[in-house]
Formats: C-alpha cells, sequence, structure tokens
C-alpha cells in the first residue's frame, strides 16, 4: 500500500506524532482550530486509505483488507481522543459548540467506511482457513461489527441510516452541552453563613467560597468566610452535601435543584431525549431488531433482554424491601423518610449504630496518600507496577494541577503513562471517568498512555484535598480502569484493554474496590492529615459491620437508573409515542410498576440529567454494573480464598484477564481464571439480598 500524504500546512503541531514519552499529547501545543482542522484532515485520510484498500485488485486477504482497515487513520488516532479528551474535561463553550459541529461529520465518517458494500464484500471474502489467536478474532470482530453497523442494508437502508447517525450525533453532544450547562446554572447559592451549619471549613473554602468565586459570584479578594458560598452540583440524584447540612429546607433546595435538572428553562434537555429515544428505535428497526436494547444486546455478553430482565427483577424486590427497613430506622416518629433527609439520617444512624461517621473520616483520606500509599501500592503488590511522577510533563497537559506518572515494571521495562485530572471545574462534566488516549497495540509500537479524571472539589491553596470514603472508593474503582489500560497486552488496538463487551468493562474496577480496605494498606495511607495518626482502633471492623448499612437504598438508587435506561430502550413502535409524550409520567410508572416506592428512593439519575445514556454509549447498557458485579463478587471470593493481596494472586488475574482485553471472549477469559463460571450468590451476599439464614 502506497503511503498517504500529510497535507496539513507545515508546522501544524498536529503534523507529526507527539515525541513525547509514550506518545502523550501535546495539549498545550494545540488550539481548538488546530483539532477541528486534524480531526477534519484525519479523517480525509483515513478515508483515502480505506478506499486503496476498496479498489485494490488484490483477492481480499486478513493483511490486505481487516489488518490494513485495524491499522487505518494514524492521524485520526492520535486527534481525535485529545479532542474527547477536552470536550469532557475542558468543555468550554467554544469546544462544546464544535463538538455538536463535529459530532455528525464523524458519524457520517464512520459511516462512509463500515456501511461502503466493497468492505462487507470483500471481508467475507477472506479466507479464515490458517488464522488464529488474535488475527482470527480480529476478523470475527470485524464481521460482527460490520453486522452490527448495518452493513448487509441495501442503497435506501443505508442511506437512512447514515441519516439517523447523522442526527443521533447531533443530539448526543447537545443534550451534554445543555446538561453541563444547567447543572452550572442550578447550583444553589447562599449568602446566610448559619445555613451552612453542618458543613466543615474545608467545605466550605473548597466547594463553597471557591465556587462562588470561579462562578462569578464572590470577589477573588473578599475576605475568608464572607461569602457568598455556592453549593454545587455532581452528577447523581443525590448530592455529597445533603449528609452534613443540618439546615433541612437548604437539603430540599438542594434536591430539588439536583431533580430539576434538564426539565425546564434555557438547558432543558428532556426533549432532547426524546428524540433520541425515538431515534434509536428507528435505527434499530431499521437493522432488524425490535427495539433498542435487542440491538445492543448483539455485542454484549449478556445472552437476550429476557436474562437482563431476569436478573433486574430478581434484585428489585428484596432491594426494596431492604430499603424500607432502613427508612423504619432512621424515621422519626411518625413522619414519611423524605429523600433530601435519607442522607442525613441516614449518617446520624450509622455514627450511632456503628460508631462510623463517614464524614469525620476526611482527615484520614489525603488524596496524595491514598492515590500513592493506597492505589499505587496496591498496583505494585499485585502487579509489580512502579510510578516515578514526571512533573516535566505536566506543562504538556491542558490545566494545572493535572499529573503525570510513568509506569514500570518490575524489571524496568515501560508500560506506559498514567494522567490524573482529579479536581472540578466549571467546563467539565460531571462523574469520574477513565479513558485511553493512546492504546496498547504491538502492531503500531505503542504502549497506553490512560487518564483518570475525576470531580473532587479542589482545596483552598495551601491546604490539601481530602477525599470522603466514597471519593476514596471511586478512585479505587477508576484505577480498575486504569490498569485494565495499563496492563493492556495485544498486536490490534481495537481489542486490547477495556475493549471488551460493554456490560463485562466494570469487572475489573469493581474488583480493584476491594483493596481500599485491606488491611495492610489501609494502616499505611489512612493516616490523619495533621498528625499523622492511624485510624482509630475499630475503625475497619465498624466500617465493615456498616457495610451493609444502607445497602438497599444504595442498591434501589442503582436499579431504578437501571430500569429507566432499559424501559426507555425497550420501547416499541407501539409504546414509543405514549412514553415520549410524557417522560416524566413513564419514568415513575416504570419505577412504580417495578416495585420501586419513587417517594422514598429515587433512582441515581433522572431522564433529564443521565448523562451515561443520553451524553454517553452506555444506552441499554447502564445494567452493566450489576451484570459485571456478578463477576466481581465471585472473583473477589476467589482472591479471599487465596490470600488476598499477593504477587503471585495479581500475576494470575493479569494474565488470564487483565491483559486479554477483546483477544478473546471475556468469560472464557474469566473461566480460565477462576476454573469455572461465575456464581450469583456472592454478589446477593455482598448486597444482602440472600434470604435470612443463608
Amino acid at each position: 500500500m502506497t503511503q498517504i500524504t500529510h497535507r496539513l500546512p507545515a508546522g501544524h503541531p498536529l503534523l507529526s506524532p507527539s515525541p513525547l514519552p509514550h506518545g502523550l499529547p501535546d495539549f498545550a501545543a494545540v488550539s481548538d482550530a488546530d483539532l477541528a482542522t486534524g480531526m477534519r484532515q484525519g479523517m480525509a485520510e483515513q478515508r483515502a486509505e480505506v478506499e486503496e484498500i476498496l479498489s485494490s485488485p488484490e483477492a481480499p486477504t486478513f493483511e490486505n483488507t481487516v489488518r490494513a482497515l485495524e491499522l487505518s487513520g494514524a492521524l485520526l488516532r492520535r486527534v481525535a481522543p485529545m479532542f474527547s479528551t477536552l470536550v469532557g474535561s475542558d468543555g468550554t463553550d467554544a469546544r462544546q459548540a464544535l463538538a455538536e459541529e463535529l459530532s455528525p461529520e464523524l458519524a457520517a465518517h464512520e459511516d462512509a467506511i463500515l456501511l461502503d458494500p466493497r468492505l462487507s464484500a470483500r471481508v467475507a471474502a477472506v479466507d479464515d482457513a490458517g488464522l488464529a489467536g488474535e488475527d482470527a478474532r480480529l476478523l470475527e470482530r470485524t464481521r460482527t461489527r460490520l453486522e452490527i453497523a448495518g452493513a448487509g442494508l441495501d442503497e435506501a437502508g443505508r442511506a437512512e441510516l447514515a441519516r439517523l447517525n447523522g442526527e443521533l450525533a447531533t443530539l448526543s453532544a447537545a443534550y451534554t452541552r445543555r446538561l453541563v450547562a444547567d447543572t452550572a446554572a442550578r447550583a444553589v447559592l447562599v449568602t446566610d453563613r448559619e445555613r451552612l451549619a453542618g458543613l466543615r471549613a474545608d467545605d466550605l473554602a473548597a466547594a463553597a467560597e471557591r465556587a462562588a468565586a470561579e462562578a462569578g459570584h464572590r470577589r477573588a479578594d473578599a475576605a475568608e468566610g464572607a461569602g457568598p458560598w455556592l453549593l454545587t452540583l455532581s452528577l447523581f440524584t443525590s448530592q455529597p452535601w445533603l449528609a452534613d447540612l443540618e439546615d433541612a429546607g437548604l437539603r430540599r433546595e438542594v434536591f430539588e435543584a439536583s431533580v430539576g435538572r434538564g426539565s425546564s428553562g434555557e438547558h432543558e434537555t428532556l426533549t432532547t431525549a426524546m428524540r433520541i429515544v425515538r431515534l434509536r428505535l428507528e435505527k434499530a428497526r431499521l437493522l432488524g431488531a425490535a427495539s433498542w436494547a435487542e440491538h445492543a444486546l448483539r455485542d454484549r455478553a449478556a445472552p437476550s433482554v429476557a436474562a437482563v430482565e431476569g436478573l433486574l427483577g430478581s434484585l428489585t424486590g428484596p432491594a426494596m424491601a431492604n430499603a424500607r427497613r432502613d427508612a423504619e430506622a432512621v424515621a422519626e416518629g411518625d413522619a414519611p423518610v423524605v429523600p433530601w433527609d435519607w442522607p442525613f439520617l441516614s449518617a446520624a444512624h450509622a455514627r450511632e449504630a456503628f460508631d462510623v461517621d463517614a464524614g469525620a473520616l476526611r482527615p484520614w483520606f489525603e488524596l496524595d496518600r491514598v492515590l500513592t500509599r493506597g492505589v499505587f501500592a496496591a498496583a505494585t503488590a499485585l502487579y509489580g507496577l512502579r510510578f516515578a511522577e514526571r512533573e516535566d510533563l505536566a506543562g504538556h497537559l491542558y490545566r494545572p494541577a493535572i499529573r503525570v506518572w510513568e509506569v514500570t515494571d518490575e524489571d524496568g521495562r515501560g508500560v506506559g503513562l498514567f494522567v490524573g485530572d482529579f479536581f472540578a471545574r466549571p467546563t467539565k462534566s460531571g462523574g469520574a471517568w477513565m479513558h485511553n488516549v493512546v492504546d496498547a497495540s504491538a502492531a503500531l509500537g505503542t504502549r497506553p498512555v490512560v487518564f483518570c479524571t475525576m470531580n473532587v472539589p479542589a482545596p483552598a491553596e495551601g491546604r490539601p484535598a481530602l477525599l470522603t470514603l466514597d471519593e476514596a472508593t471511586t478512585l479505587f474503582h477508576e484505577f480498575g480502569h486504569v490498569l485494565h489500560g495499563l496492563l493492556a497486552e495485544g498486536e490490534y488496538p481495537s481489542l486490547t484493554g477495556t475493549a471488551v463487551p460493554r456490560d463485562t468493562v466494570e469487572f475489573p474496577s469493581q474488583v480493584n474496590e476491594v483493596w481500599l480496605r485491606e488491611p495492610s494498606l489501609l494502616a499505611d495511607y489512612a493516616r490523619h492529615v495533621e498528625t499523622g495518626a492511624e485510624l482509630p482502633t475499630g475503625t475497619l471492623e465498624r466500617l465493615e459491620a456498616a457495610d451493609l448499612w444502607g445497602e438497599g437504598y444504595r442498591t434501589v438508587e442503582y436499579l431504578g437508573a437501571t430500569l429507566l435506561d432499559w424501559a426507555w430502550h425497550t420501547l416499541t413502535e407501539d409504546t414509543v409515542d405514549a412514553a415520549t409524550a410524557d417522560p416524566a409520567g413513564f419514568e415513575r410508572r416504570v419505577l412504580t410498576e417495578a416495585g420501586i416506592d419513587v417517594d422514598l428512593v429515587p433512582p441515581r439519575y433522572g431522564t433529564g440529567y443521565f448523562k451515561h445514556v443520553f451524553g454517553n454509549d452506555y444506552a441499554a447498557g447502564y445494567y452493566s454494573y450489576i451484570w459485571a458485579e456478578v463477576l466481581d463478587a465471585d472473583a473477589v471470593e476467589w482472591f479471599r480464598e487465596h490470600g488476598g493481596l499477593t504477587r503471585e494472586n495479581g500475576r494470575r488475574f493479569a494474565e488470564e484477564l487483565l491483559s486479554r482485553g477483546d483477544t478473546r471472549d471475556v468469560l472464557e477469559s474469566y473461566r480460565a481464571f477462576r476454573g469455572r463460571d461465575a456464581e450469583l450468590e456472592p454478589l446477593l451476599r455482598r448486597r444482602g439480598l440472600l434470604p435470612e439464614g443463608a
């Protein structure tokens, strides 16, 4: 194949691969205009490369068709992750607008390749005799990808599919832009310091006064403690502030601001979400499925719609019963427990019943120490990884306070780079996530560059960043994804790391959470930020005893969001009109019919702010967390049976699972690791859903 010549102008910062270690993108060297030019040029170059593949007079082979397609698009492979990183982590108005402009172009680019009948004909003609290992897997996955993409449609069908894909891409970007704006706009401004009783000094300084200043509500030179204070909103329905605020009226105001996102006003998202639901159904029907969920499961581990519904149905009743018992335990007299009071009452109950005050533990969970002596230490003990901070590389990132570590193995060989972007900012999407900007690939000669992004409130100047227990858990969780990326091995980028079926990708990250409470680690990383004292004697035991407290409520919150996602995406031609005409009514009916008391336990996300589903690619996929938890809970039992945090255990988990990615079927990898299929009982035990005495 002849080399495609770059046509970016001389001196363009994206003209050549990044010279930084492991190809770390030089974000500081590019403008939004550079990225837009690079994206469009990258698409043009890949189309030219693919055209050369499709017009070749040679008979189709694995090498000249499947492998060549996999390795095409070098410029786009470099630029697209940079752009998506900036849109998610520093999504200025200009970048959000550019994302809305480029999203349909990217969708059209992908369609132009995958829906070209010449490509499906060539791939179908490739002789798979003699292919083995990753080559055979890549051919299998390429054929599946083409089938799911709609390559078998006729010309009119392909044109209609391209139209649907373009509009869906535009709407998804618009939903995200509106949600980010509405989340910022609905933050609660407080001018009376007395209303903030219960919040700790660091909360006031870091998350409130600083946030108010950044949002333009407070002069930067105002005296400390002068206010006003801005209570910003996280992506979840239930906000972290609710566990500490003593003012019930303010708790309700914060809660109602949270659940109101996207429902009305300048940044309303429900209209966009309903259009997305209808278009996804149109696309599914065009591709031969009765619903979007049925279509999505063609590339998942879950075997059927009925299998997913069976798992959710088996959990909802027992979890709701547990949530009701939780509510009865915290109720004050005959007054019903309401959602904005639950976090406050639950925290008070935990303090009394288990002598555990999760909020008061924050001084023991200082971000840097949790990261280096907890998260990194676990990765060293299990996988032999070493982490050396590269302050010289931080200046190449897009914001101050983003940190970079070079990762090596126990023999000193380069593994990749880890980048931590931990602090919240107004331009960052809510939540926490991991993503690669460079994939592991032997064919490309690349090692991974992996980002972990969180929304921890930035501390006041000169103060350490303290984590809640939930935030510390999230850090361990996201680093499980990071390990999946860093330890990836394989020939082809589309098969390595986290490139596994959507409903199994959370499995390694959920396993990694268990090391948060590993006694040998906890004794080192959980030290008081000022005194250096260990956690008070018995804290770990009390935390473990308290684990099941509130589990029913947390499980129902999650299941509520999962059921909403599933309900929107199992709509059919006969049911979609009524549902989308009244989204609020549909939400309530779905949850009530499933046995959830929505006045007691609202879903973790509502349709108006369900970014996973309407802004990202989790549509009909939010069940993945609980589906993957079946594997996770079963795997954790294996670790406990075999001695826990040992190098030998880590070696087995890495060799059979983390390093494999999608180079072989994930469930086959699990069987190779565990010696059998996963069992459900460990999950039910963890969630407190086994019958008494079982």
